[in-house]
């Protein structure tokens, strides 16, 4: 038998508990037309994948002690097992439309995860996955509550957010320092946000990156006169709902104005200066 050794590096914490695993395949819905897990580790999830959705499932693992293992306990997979970075996979090759993301997602990079699915978000219908209890919060998160963030706006603007179920440390080798937890997105019915999506972006992100002060003060420098001094800008970012920030960048974006606000890409990434640019 393959000895797969946990990596800090990969930020690796293998699930060892049976029901656990089988309780979070048992979330992927039955309309799905093809399904990709990331770092399948041990196969604690492929076991059950395997059983079931065989015919449209493929494996998406970086850790060749990982794959050695898999090879080996699954034979079945074949081609559908890929030694890769899911963070610079096309998943256009896996199917056009009606995809689903599962997995226990390494924390390390669970963030980054989530912005690779929303830059196919048009093929990716619904994501299962276990991420650090914080941050399934953060993801599910409404306005108003403290967790509310970046990646609550972003990702609600497309999807539907369940906090699932909460997962404790000592079901995983090496147990992680955190609780986890599992959660369940679903492709909404927006199909176009209605207003420049990159200013969204960068609205939002810039919005919280100074989360303490007013939305007049830290958009500022996007801001003219004539707008300044509404209502909405005395507000503070959790207190604005997805459509208040989808309304607010049409507001910021029918200015005339040369002012070139900073874009930043979906994935936060800024050019050498440090801005986004």
């Amino acid at each position: 038998m393959y000895d797969v050794r946990p990596k800090k590096a990969l930020g690796q914490h293998f699930l060892i508990d049976q029901n656990i695993a089988q309780r979070i395949v048992e979330q992927l819905s039955p309309d799905v037309e093809s399904v990709i897990e990331v770092g399948a580790g041990t196969g604690v999830l492929t076991q059950y994948l395997v059983q079931s959705v065989l015919d449209k499932f493929h494996v998406i693992e970086i850790d060749k002690e990982s794959i050695a293992y898999l090879e080996k306990h699954f034979p079945m997979l074949g081609e559908r097992l890929i030694e890769g970075d899911f963070l610079r996979t096309d998943l256009i090759q896996f199917g056009k439309q009606n995809m689903a993301v599962i997995g226990n997602f390494p924390y390390n990079i669970s963030s980054q995860i989530f912005f690779q699915v929303l830059k196919y978000k048009e093929q990716v219908v619904e994501v299962v996955g276990m991420v650090q209890k914080e941050m399934a919060e953060r993801m599910a998160a409404k306005e108003g509550s403290k967790t509310y963030g970046i990646l609550s706006v972003l990702m609600q603007a497309w999807y539907d957010i369940e906090y699932l179920f909460t997962v404790h440390e000592n079901v995983f080798n090496p147990p992680p320092k955190v609780k986890s937890a599992v959660i369940k997105m679903r492709r909404n019915a927006v199909t176009d946000l209605g207003c420049d999506e990159k200013l969204f972006v960068s609205i939002v992100k810039q919005a919280f990156n100074q989360r303490r002060k007013t939305m007049r003060n830290s958009l500022r420098p996007m801001l003219r006169p004539e707008i300044i001094e509404k209502e909405v800008f005395n507000k503070r970012p959790e207190q604005l709902s997805v459509q208040e920030f989808i309304d607010l960048t049409n507001l910021i974006g029918g200015q005339i104005t040369t002012y070139r606000y900073p874009h930043c890409s979906p994935d936060g990434s800024r050019n050498a200066s440090g801005s986004c640019d």
